[in-house]
């Protein structure tokens, strides 16, 4: 009987199974797993020994309390994940490696790269699609699907036509897009697509998307802008109405530091300068973001900014020299 139960779950199978209950649970029963496997307990005790010849330590208690857990162990064998398991845990390491956590790039890459060596082939696939069309500006962003992110992704890989719908001008609308890479800033994913009705390049927030799926029409890829650069530029200057350069006096690292990727692009001049593009709905809000960073700068453009400073500068030397009030001489 017991050959015949093993047919019925193939070994492979059921240690891999046996491992993952070991993972949920720090205690288990040798009936219990016996149950859960539809396996004798004799069974049970085979797969144990399986498991610690992969190098898994499970460890085996006697008496009351006792079972078989994982006890601690250097090396890891296959990881088991499902496929939602190991596209959440992508994307989690992909938002460290881009800056979501200070100091965490470089151990989110590290482990990235032992989950593609530990999942199996068909999940290493899928993860490979998605950090393989992922960029980064910035630090930690809003959460959003990740199986829109992994449709996205493998359209991107594929080289396939995707489509999602999409708010525009107070109603949602059907796109149509070549996909050619997967951007997170600092507050959030967007995608760099080639917008096939537009005919222009265009960046769309992945939190806004519904509806996301990958076509069938495979498409011959096109000279595109480099992907973050471009999506920080019209995350930070071009969906506003007004934009302005600037000079800043100080250098690149120090200005990048003091105001969000998000909201402004900071290229250096130099090792001393730097330039900074931002917009806003309004040309005064884009002035005093630079002014607030006290650092000396020059108006690059608009022309029409320079003006503002000037009249910035008069209502604030006017406040600064305004004579205080005379004290009340009634008061005793």
């Amino acid at each position: 009987m017991d050959g015949a139960r093993d047919d019925e779950l193939g070994t492979t199978e059921r240690v891999l199974t046996l491992l993952g209950l070991l993972q949920q649970r720090h205690v288990w029963t040798g009936p219990e797993l016996a149950d859960r496997l539809r396996v004798t307990s004799r069974t049970v005790r085979r797969d144990v020994e399986r498991l610690r010849t992969l190098g898994y330590p499970v460890l085996a208690g006697q008496g009351v309390g006792g079972g078989y857990r994982l006890g601690p162990g250097r090396d890891l064998p296959p990881l088991l994940l499902d496929d939602q398991e190991a596209i959440a845990t992508a994307v989690s390491l992909l938002a460290g490696a881009g800056g979501a956590v200070a100091g965490a790039g470089d151990a989110a890459l590290r482990a990235l790269s032992k989950l593609d060596q530990v999942l199996p082939a068909r999940l290493r696939h899928e993860v490979r699609a998605l950090s393989g069309s992922v960029e980064f500006f910035g630090g930690g962003r809003t959460p959003v699907d990740p199986e829109a992110l992994m449709t996205l992704a493998r359209a991107c890989r594929d080289e396939v036509e995707a489509g999602f719908d999409y708010p525009s001008k107070g109603e949602v609308r059907r796109r149509r897009v070549e996909p050619y890479r997967l951007v997170a800033s600092d507050r959030r994913w967007y995608l760099l697509a080639y917008d096939l009705d537009r005919e222009d390049w265009r960046s769309f927030r992945v939190d806004r998307m519904t509806e996301a799926s990958a076509r069938t029409f495979r498409f011959r890829p096109r000279e595109a802008p480099d992907a973050a650069p471009y999506v920080q530029e019209g995350v930070a200057s071009r969906v506003y109405p007004h934009q302005a350069r600037f000079l800043v006096h100080a250098p690149a690292d120090t200005v990048r530091a003091q105001i969000p990727a998000s909201a402004a692009v900071v290229r250096p001049r130099g090792s001393e300068l730097c330039e900074v593009l931002s917009g806003a709905e309004r040309l005064d809000a884009v002035l005093m973001r630079v002014v607030l960073l006290g650092h000396d700068f020059e108006v690059l453009e608009p022309p029409e900014l320079g003006e503002r400073c000037r009249a910035l500068a008069r209502r604030l030397l006017a406040a600064g020299t305004t004579a205080p009030p005379s004290p009340d001489t009634n008061k005793p």
